[in-house]
C-alpha cells in the first residue's frame, strides 16, 4: 500500500464519518457492498462480527505477533496469519468441530461419490 494512501486512511480513522469515506472509497474503486443499503458499505452484521473477532483473536492478544505491534508490516503480518488460521485451521462447533477445510473436503466429497465407469 502507498504510504501516501496509508496516510490518507490514518487521518480518516479518527474521523466520526470513517464509515462513509469507506463507502465513497469503495465506490470510487467500483465495489459495492455485498449487503445493506447502497453507500453504507459498513452496515453488515457479518462483517461486524468478523472485525470483532479479528480483533480479539488476532489484534489484541500476542498469537499471531510477538509482542507489541511496531508498524504496519506487523499488522499485516498478524493479519496474514489470522485470516489463514480462521479460514483453514480453527476448529467451529457448527461444523462439528472440524476445520473449515476438513468439512469442506468432506462435503465436495460426499458430493462425488459416483461410482467410476467399470
Amino acid at each position: 500500500m502507498p504510504a501516501a494512501l496509508k496516510a490518507r486512511i490514518a487521518a480518516r480513522v479518527a474521523d466520526t464519518n470513517f464509515s462513509a469515506y469507506v463507502s465513497e472509497v469503495l465506490a470510487r474503486e467500483g465495489i459495492r457492498p455485498s449487503i445493506g443499503s447502497v453507500g453504507d458499505a459498513y452496515d453488515n452484521a457479518l462483517m461486524e462480527c468478523v472485525i470483532g473477532l479479528f480483533k480479539t483473536e488476532c489484534i489484541r492478544t500476542t498469537v499471531f505477533q510477538p509482542g507489541p505491534y511496531r508498524n504496519v508490516t506487523d499488522v499485516e503480518w498478524a493479519t496474514a496469519g489470522w485470516v489463514d488460521w480462521h479460514n483453514n485451521r480453527r476448529l467451529h462447533s457448527s461444523l462439528e468441530y472440524q476445520t473449515p477445510e476438513e468439512f469442506e473436503h468432506a462435503h465436495y466429497a460426499a458430493l462425488n461419490r459416483e461410482p467410476a465407469p467399470v
